[in-house]
Protein backbone atom coordinates (compact mmCIF):
# COMPACT_ATOMS: atom_id res chain seq x y z
CA UNK A 1 0.00 0.00 0.00
CA UNK A 2 3.41 2.23 0.76
CA UNK A 3 4.35 1.76 -2.62
CA UNK A 4 1.34 2.63 -4.39
CA UNK A 5 1.10 5.91 -2.54
CA UNK A 6 4.45 6.77 -3.13
CA UNK A 7 4.11 5.36 -6.60
CA UNK A 8 1.02 7.81 -7.05
CA UNK A 9 3.14 10.62 -5.38
CA UNK A 10 5.47 10.47 -8.18
CA UNK A 11 3.42 10.65 -11.19
CA UNK A 12 1.43 13.54 -9.47
CA UNK A 13 4.21 14.98 -9.23
CA UNK A 14 6.18 14.27 -12.33
CA UNK A 15 3.30 15.40 -14.47
CA UNK A 16 3.37 18.97 -13.86
CA UNK A 17 7.25 18.93 -13.38
CA UNK A 18 7.50 17.67 -17.33
CA UNK A 19 4.40 20.28 -17.89
CA UNK A 20 6.39 22.85 -16.69
CA UNK A 21 9.25 22.05 -18.36
CA UNK A 22 7.41 21.69 -21.85
CA UNK A 23 6.01 25.56 -21.25
CA UNK A 24 9.71 26.38 -20.43
CA UNK A 25 10.38 25.17 -24.32
CA UNK A 26 7.13 27.03 -25.66
CA UNK A 27 7.97 30.15 -24.14
CA UNK A 28 11.40 30.14 -26.23
CA UNK A 29 9.52 30.00 -28.69
CA UNK A 30 6.87 32.83 -28.33
CA UNK A 31 9.67 35.32 -27.43
CA UNK A 32 11.51 34.21 -31.06
CA UNK A 33 7.46 35.10 -32.44
CA UNK A 34 7.49 37.78 -30.49
CA UNK A 35 10.73 39.52 -31.48
CA UNK A 36 10.64 38.24 -35.03
CA UNK A 37 6.94 38.98 -36.22
CA UNK A 38 5.39 41.49 -33.50
CA UNK A 39 1.30 41.09 -33.30
CA UNK A 40 -1.05 44.14 -32.76
CA UNK A 41 1.52 47.14 -34.83
CA UNK A 42 0.09 49.89 -34.45
CA UNK A 43 0.59 50.71 -38.80
CA UNK A 44 1.28 54.62 -40.02
CA UNK A 45 0.76 57.30 -37.37
CA UNK A 46 -2.49 59.52 -37.74
CA UNK A 47 -2.60 62.14 -39.32
CA UNK A 48 -4.10 64.20 -37.29
CA UNK A 49 -3.84 63.42 -33.32
CA UNK A 50 -6.78 63.90 -30.89
CA UNK A 51 -6.35 65.92 -28.30
CA UNK A 52 -6.21 63.13 -25.02
CA UNK A 53 -6.40 63.28 -21.26
CA UNK A 54 -4.29 61.46 -19.15
CA UNK A 55 -5.50 59.70 -16.04
CA UNK A 56 -2.60 59.55 -13.35
CA UNK A 57 -4.31 58.46 -10.10
CA UNK A 58 -1.87 59.48 -7.08
CA UNK A 59 -1.63 57.97 -3.31
CA UNK A 60 1.23 59.13 -1.64
CA UNK A 61 4.76 59.27 -2.16
CA UNK A 62 6.49 56.53 -4.35
CA UNK A 63 10.25 55.73 -5.17
CA UNK A 64 11.32 57.61 -7.79
CA UNK A 65 7.86 59.36 -8.30
CA UNK A 66 9.06 62.44 -9.92
CA UNK A 67 10.72 61.00 -12.63
CA UNK A 68 7.61 59.11 -13.14
CA UNK A 69 4.56 61.72 -12.79
CA UNK A 70 7.23 64.03 -14.67
CA UNK A 71 7.51 61.44 -18.02
CA UNK A 72 4.30 61.72 -18.66
CA UNK A 73 4.21 65.43 -18.91
CA UNK A 74 7.04 65.82 -21.53
CA UNK A 75 5.36 63.41 -24.48
CA UNK A 76 6.09 64.06 -28.02
CA UNK A 77 2.12 64.83 -28.72
CA UNK A 78 0.04 67.92 -29.81
CA UNK A 79 -2.64 68.38 -27.38
CA UNK A 80 -2.76 66.55 -24.23
CA UNK A 81 -3.97 66.94 -20.69
CA UNK A 82 -2.39 65.19 -17.25
CA UNK A 83 -4.97 64.46 -14.71
CA UNK A 84 -3.29 63.79 -11.43
CA UNK A 85 -5.66 62.86 -8.97
CA UNK A 86 -5.71 62.20 -5.33
CA UNK A 87 -8.25 61.81 -2.52
CA UNK A 88 -6.88 63.67 0.39
CA UNK A 89 -6.17 67.08 0.76
CA UNK A 90 -3.37 65.76 2.98
CA UNK A 91 -1.90 63.88 0.73
CA UNK A 92 2.04 63.60 0.67
CA UNK A 93 2.13 64.07 -2.71
CA UNK A 94 0.14 67.13 -3.71
CA UNK A 95 2.93 69.67 -2.95
CA UNK A 96 5.14 67.66 -6.13
CA UNK A 97 2.10 67.38 -8.05
CA UNK A 98 1.42 71.02 -7.69
CA UNK A 99 5.36 71.57 -8.35
CA UNK A 100 4.69 70.30 -11.35
CA UNK A 101 1.90 72.04 -12.50
CA UNK A 102 3.56 75.43 -12.20
CA UNK A 103 6.30 73.92 -14.44
CA UNK A 104 4.23 72.87 -17.00
CA UNK A 105 1.42 75.11 -16.52
CA UNK A 106 -2.02 74.77 -15.58
CA UNK A 107 -3.36 73.91 -19.52
CA UNK A 108 -1.02 70.96 -19.45
CA UNK A 109 -1.40 69.49 -15.45
CA UNK A 110 -4.58 69.05 -13.52
CA UNK A 111 -4.13 68.88 -10.07
CA UNK A 112 -7.64 66.63 -8.83
CA UNK A 113 -8.02 66.43 -5.15
CA UNK A 114 -11.66 64.64 -5.07
CA UNK A 115 -12.96 62.17 -2.25
CA UNK A 116 -14.79 59.34 -3.91
CA UNK A 117 -16.46 56.46 -2.37
CA UNK A 118 -18.21 54.69 -5.41
CA UNK A 119 -16.78 51.37 -4.15
CA UNK A 120 -14.09 49.05 -2.36
CA UNK A 121 -11.38 49.46 -5.43
CA UNK A 122 -9.14 52.52 -3.92
CA UNK A 123 -7.67 53.12 -7.83
CA UNK A 124 -11.40 53.44 -9.59
CA UNK A 125 -12.64 55.73 -7.00
CA UNK A 126 -9.15 57.73 -7.05
CA UNK A 127 -10.17 57.74 -11.71
CA UNK A 128 -13.49 58.99 -10.96
CA UNK A 129 -12.32 62.06 -9.17
CA UNK A 130 -9.25 62.90 -11.82
CA UNK A 131 -12.18 61.75 -14.79
CA UNK A 132 -14.08 64.57 -13.47
CA UNK A 133 -11.70 67.22 -14.74
CA UNK A 134 -10.94 65.53 -18.29
CA UNK A 135 -11.41 67.70 -20.84
CA UNK A 136 -10.94 65.60 -23.81
CA UNK A 137 -12.60 62.46 -25.35
CA UNK A 138 -9.49 60.08 -25.53
CA UNK A 139 -8.56 58.70 -22.33
CA UNK A 140 -5.62 57.02 -21.05
CA UNK A 141 -5.19 55.52 -18.00
CA UNK A 142 -1.59 55.27 -16.86
CA UNK A 143 -0.44 54.13 -12.91
CA UNK A 144 1.86 56.56 -11.01
CA UNK A 145 4.28 53.76 -10.96
CA UNK A 146 5.26 53.92 -14.59
CA UNK A 147 7.59 55.61 -16.32
CA UNK A 148 7.16 56.67 -19.59
CA UNK A 149 9.26 57.59 -22.82
CA UNK A 150 8.72 60.33 -25.08
CA UNK A 151 6.50 58.31 -27.56
CA UNK A 152 4.14 56.60 -25.52
CA UNK A 153 1.31 58.72 -25.97
CA UNK A 154 1.48 58.25 -29.54
CA UNK A 155 2.02 54.61 -29.46
CA UNK A 156 -1.09 53.97 -27.25
CA UNK A 157 -3.53 56.15 -29.18
CA UNK A 158 -2.95 54.83 -32.49
CA UNK A 159 -4.79 51.47 -32.32
CA UNK A 160 -8.17 53.85 -31.45
CA UNK A 161 -8.02 54.97 -35.11
CA UNK A 162 -9.50 51.46 -35.81
CA UNK A 163 -13.31 51.40 -34.87
CA UNK A 164 -13.24 48.37 -34.33
CA UNK A 165 -10.61 48.39 -31.26
CA UNK A 166 -12.19 49.56 -27.98
CA UNK A 167 -9.46 50.04 -25.93
CA UNK A 168 -5.32 49.45 -26.50
CA UNK A 169 -3.16 48.37 -23.77
CA UNK A 170 0.77 48.12 -23.61
CA UNK A 171 3.30 45.59 -22.30
CA UNK A 172 5.17 46.72 -19.05
CA UNK A 173 8.07 45.45 -17.31
CA UNK A 174 9.60 45.96 -13.72
CA UNK A 175 12.27 47.95 -13.38
CA UNK A 176 14.42 49.25 -9.86
CA UNK A 177 15.04 46.77 -7.92
CA UNK A 178 17.18 47.34 -4.81
CA UNK A 179 16.01 45.04 -2.20
CA UNK A 180 16.61 41.15 -2.55
CA UNK A 181 12.43 40.88 -1.99
CA UNK A 182 11.91 43.58 -4.51
CA UNK A 183 14.31 41.54 -6.91
CA UNK A 184 11.85 38.76 -6.09
CA UNK A 185 9.25 40.91 -6.92
CA UNK A 186 10.96 41.93 -10.39
CA UNK A 187 11.11 38.69 -11.38
CA UNK A 188 7.75 37.63 -10.71
CA UNK A 189 6.34 40.23 -12.73
CA UNK A 190 9.09 39.65 -15.79
CA UNK A 191 10.11 35.97 -15.65
CA UNK A 192 6.20 34.72 -14.52
CA UNK A 193 3.36 37.13 -15.05
CA UNK A 194 5.13 39.08 -18.32
CA UNK A 195 5.90 35.42 -19.69
CA UNK A 196 3.16 34.41 -19.59
CA UNK A 197 1.60 37.38 -20.71
CA UNK A 198 3.96 37.41 -24.09
CA UNK A 199 2.98 33.54 -24.25
CA UNK A 200 -0.98 34.59 -24.88
CA UNK A 201 -0.22 37.23 -27.17
CA UNK A 202 1.24 35.32 -29.79
CA UNK A 203 -0.15 32.34 -29.19
CA UNK A 204 -3.42 33.63 -28.85
CA UNK A 205 -4.03 31.11 -25.88
CA UNK A 206 -6.19 33.62 -23.86
CA UNK A 207 -7.54 37.10 -23.72
CA UNK A 208 -6.01 40.06 -21.35
CA UNK A 209 -6.32 43.87 -21.14
CA UNK A 210 -3.48 45.11 -18.84
CA UNK A 211 -4.88 48.45 -16.83
CA UNK A 212 -1.56 49.99 -16.08
CA UNK A 213 -1.19 51.41 -19.20
CA UNK A 214 -4.45 51.85 -21.44
CA UNK A 215 -6.17 53.77 -23.60
CA UNK A 216 -10.30 54.05 -24.48
CA UNK A 217 -12.45 56.68 -25.73
CA UNK A 218 -14.63 58.32 -23.28
CA UNK A 219 -18.12 56.43 -25.42
CA UNK A 220 -16.62 53.26 -24.70
CA UNK A 221 -15.92 54.07 -21.30
CA UNK A 222 -19.94 54.77 -20.85
CA UNK A 223 -20.70 51.76 -23.02
CA UNK A 224 -19.60 49.38 -20.35
CA UNK A 225 -21.15 51.11 -17.21
CA UNK A 226 -18.35 53.47 -16.68
CA UNK A 227 -16.03 53.54 -14.01
CA UNK A 228 -18.46 53.36 -11.35
CA UNK A 229 -19.57 50.02 -12.50
CA UNK A 230 -15.90 48.57 -12.19
CA UNK A 231 -15.44 49.90 -8.38
CA UNK A 232 -15.63 46.81 -6.53
CA UNK A 233 -13.50 44.35 -8.66
CA UNK A 234 -10.16 43.63 -7.55
CA UNK A 235 -9.20 42.82 -11.16
CA UNK A 236 -10.69 46.15 -12.51
CA UNK A 237 -8.78 45.49 -16.00
CA UNK A 238 -9.63 41.94 -16.85
CA UNK A 239 -13.32 43.32 -15.90
CA UNK A 240 -13.07 46.25 -18.47
CA UNK A 241 -11.53 44.03 -20.87
CA UNK A 242 -14.34 41.82 -20.67
CA UNK A 243 -17.02 44.24 -21.00
CA UNK A 244 -15.39 45.93 -24.43
CA UNK A 245 -15.19 41.73 -25.87
CA UNK A 246 -18.85 41.84 -24.87
CA UNK A 247 -19.24 44.83 -26.94
CA UNK A 248 -18.07 43.21 -29.66
CA UNK A 249 -14.55 45.11 -29.94
CA UNK A 250 -11.10 43.91 -29.60
CA UNK A 251 -8.28 45.24 -27.03
CA UNK A 252 -5.54 46.16 -29.11
CA UNK A 253 -2.03 44.92 -27.33
CA UNK A 254 0.86 46.80 -28.60
CA UNK A 255 4.19 45.63 -28.49
CA UNK A 256 5.97 48.34 -26.51
CA UNK A 257 6.83 48.22 -22.82
CA UNK A 258 6.76 50.75 -20.32
CA UNK A 259 8.99 50.53 -17.11
CA UNK A 260 7.12 50.01 -13.84
CA UNK A 261 9.28 51.11 -10.98
CA UNK A 262 9.29 48.28 -8.21
CA UNK A 263 8.86 50.01 -4.57
CA UNK A 264 8.51 47.42 -1.66
CA UNK A 265 9.28 48.48 1.87
CA UNK A 266 9.94 45.20 3.57
CA UNK A 267 9.89 41.11 3.06
CA UNK A 268 6.17 41.25 4.61
CA UNK A 269 5.17 43.70 2.05
CA UNK A 270 6.66 41.58 -0.59
CA UNK A 271 4.64 38.83 0.70
CA UNK A 272 1.42 40.21 1.08
CA UNK A 273 1.97 41.68 -2.83
CA UNK A 274 2.33 37.57 -4.01
CA UNK A 275 -0.76 36.27 -2.66
CA UNK A 276 -2.49 39.61 -3.57
CA UNK A 277 -1.05 38.58 -7.44
CA UNK A 278 -2.16 35.39 -7.40
CA UNK A 279 -5.34 36.02 -6.15
CA UNK A 280 -6.04 38.79 -8.81
CA UNK A 281 -4.84 35.83 -11.62
CA UNK A 282 -7.81 33.44 -9.55
CA UNK A 283 -10.48 36.39 -9.49
CA UNK A 284 -9.82 36.74 -13.26
CA UNK A 285 -9.82 33.82 -14.86
CA UNK A 286 -10.02 30.58 -11.96
CA UNK A 287 -9.88 27.67 -14.39
CA UNK A 288 -6.71 29.04 -16.10
CA UNK A 289 -5.54 30.25 -12.71
CA UNK A 290 -5.75 26.56 -11.72
CA UNK A 291 -4.37 24.98 -14.48
CA UNK A 292 -1.25 26.96 -13.70
CA UNK A 293 -0.52 23.67 -11.13
CA UNK A 294 0.71 22.16 -14.27
CA UNK A 295 3.26 24.48 -15.68
CA UNK A 296 5.25 25.20 -12.31
CA UNK A 297 7.91 22.81 -12.84
CA UNK A 298 10.34 24.00 -10.48
CA UNK A 299 8.34 23.57 -7.08
CA UNK A 300 6.94 19.76 -8.40
CA UNK A 301 10.55 18.79 -9.27
CA UNK A 302 11.59 19.35 -5.66
CA UNK A 303 8.54 17.35 -4.42
CA UNK A 304 9.55 15.27 -6.65
CA UNK A 305 12.78 14.38 -5.92
CA UNK A 306 11.80 14.28 -2.45
CA UNK A 307 9.58 11.41 -2.88
CA UNK A 308 12.36 9.76 -4.76
CA UNK A 309 14.17 10.22 -1.58
CA UNK A 310 16.83 12.15 -3.31
CA UNK A 311 17.52 9.29 -5.85
CA UNK A 312 19.48 9.90 -8.89
CA UNK A 313 16.83 9.79 -11.15
CA UNK A 314 14.71 12.33 -9.00
CA UNK A 315 18.10 15.24 -8.76
CA UNK A 316 18.65 14.51 -12.30
CA UNK A 317 14.70 15.33 -13.58
CA UNK A 318 15.27 18.18 -10.72
CA UNK A 319 18.30 19.56 -12.20
CA UNK A 320 16.52 19.11 -15.58
CA UNK A 321 13.62 20.95 -14.65
CA UNK A 322 16.23 24.25 -12.98
CA UNK A 323 18.09 24.19 -15.96
CA UNK A 324 14.87 24.43 -18.61
CA UNK A 325 13.36 27.06 -16.60
CA UNK A 326 16.67 29.39 -15.73
CA UNK A 327 17.11 28.97 -19.39
CA UNK A 328 13.89 29.71 -20.68
CA UNK A 329 13.97 32.61 -18.16
CA UNK A 330 17.05 34.18 -19.18
CA UNK A 331 15.57 34.34 -22.83
CA UNK A 332 12.78 35.98 -22.16
CA UNK A 333 14.01 38.67 -19.58
CA UNK A 334 17.20 38.75 -21.86
CA UNK A 335 15.77 38.90 -25.37
CA UNK A 336 12.38 39.13 -25.23
CA UNK A 337 12.48 42.33 -22.10
CA UNK A 338 15.71 43.51 -22.92
CA UNK A 339 15.55 43.20 -18.66
CA UNK A 340 19.60 43.21 -17.60
CA UNK A 341 18.06 43.89 -13.68
CA UNK A 342 16.30 40.57 -13.87
CA UNK A 343 19.06 39.12 -15.40
CA UNK A 344 21.01 39.80 -12.68
CA UNK A 345 18.53 38.47 -10.14
CA UNK A 346 18.39 35.14 -12.02
CA UNK A 347 20.04 33.41 -9.12
CA UNK A 348 17.03 33.97 -6.80
CA UNK A 349 14.26 32.93 -9.72
CA UNK A 350 14.45 29.28 -7.93
CA UNK A 351 13.43 30.87 -4.29
CA UNK A 352 10.68 32.53 -6.03
CA UNK A 353 9.24 30.14 -7.82
CA UNK A 354 9.27 27.40 -4.95
CA UNK A 355 7.55 30.14 -3.00
CA UNK A 356 4.80 30.75 -5.94
CA UNK A 357 3.24 27.34 -5.03
CA UNK A 358 2.81 28.16 -1.61
CA UNK A 359 0.98 31.67 -2.91
CA UNK A 360 -0.74 29.52 -5.47
CA UNK A 361 -1.98 27.63 -2.81
CA UNK A 362 -3.06 30.66 -0.60
CA UNK A 363 -4.91 32.13 -3.16
CA UNK A 364 -7.55 29.16 -3.25
CA UNK A 365 -8.30 29.40 0.72
CA UNK A 366 -7.51 32.90 1.97
CA UNK A 367 -10.55 34.68 1.26
CA UNK A 368 -8.85 38.34 2.00
CA UNK A 369 -6.72 40.16 0.50
CA UNK A 370 -4.15 43.40 1.41
CA UNK A 371 -4.02 46.25 -1.18
CA UNK A 372 -1.57 49.04 0.22
CA UNK A 373 -2.23 48.58 3.99
CA UNK A 374 -6.50 47.59 3.67
CA UNK A 375 -7.75 44.14 4.15
CA UNK A 376 -10.79 43.01 1.66
CA UNK A 377 -12.63 40.12 1.68
CA UNK A 378 -12.46 38.58 -1.84
CA UNK A 379 -16.19 37.40 -3.27
CA UNK A 380 -16.73 34.53 -5.67
CA UNK A 381 -16.99 36.79 -8.10
CA UNK A 382 -14.09 38.80 -7.71
CA UNK A 383 -15.79 41.55 -6.02
CA UNK A 384 -13.84 43.60 -2.98
CA UNK A 385 -15.74 44.41 0.71
CA UNK A 386 -13.80 46.29 2.97
CA UNK A 387 -13.15 45.16 6.60
CA UNK A 388 -11.26 47.89 7.28
CA UNK A 389 -11.87 51.95 6.22
CA UNK A 390 -10.89 51.75 2.62
CA UNK A 391 -6.59 53.04 1.68
CA UNK A 392 -7.04 54.48 -1.68
CA UNK A 393 -4.56 54.35 -4.76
Amino acid sequence: MANVARYSLEWLFLIPTIGGSIFAVLCIWAIFRFRMHPAGKTGKPLKAWPPVTVLKPVHGLEKNQRENLRSCCIQDYPEFQVVFSVQNADDAAIPLLEELQREFGHERITVAIESCRAGTNGKINNMIGGLRHARYDVLVISDSDVLLKPDYLKTIVAPLKDPGVGCACTLYKAVGADKWFEKMELLTLNADFMTNVLFAHVSGASKFCLGASAALHRSTLEQIGGLESLSDYLVEDYEMGRRIWMLGKKVAVVPYFVDTIVDLKSPSQWWDHQVYWDQNTRAARPFAFFATALVRSVPFAVLYAVVRMMDAVGLWTMAGAFTLRIVSAAVVLGWGLRDREGLRSLALLIFRDISSLVTWLLAFTKRTTIWRGTSFVLTRDGRLVAQKPIAND
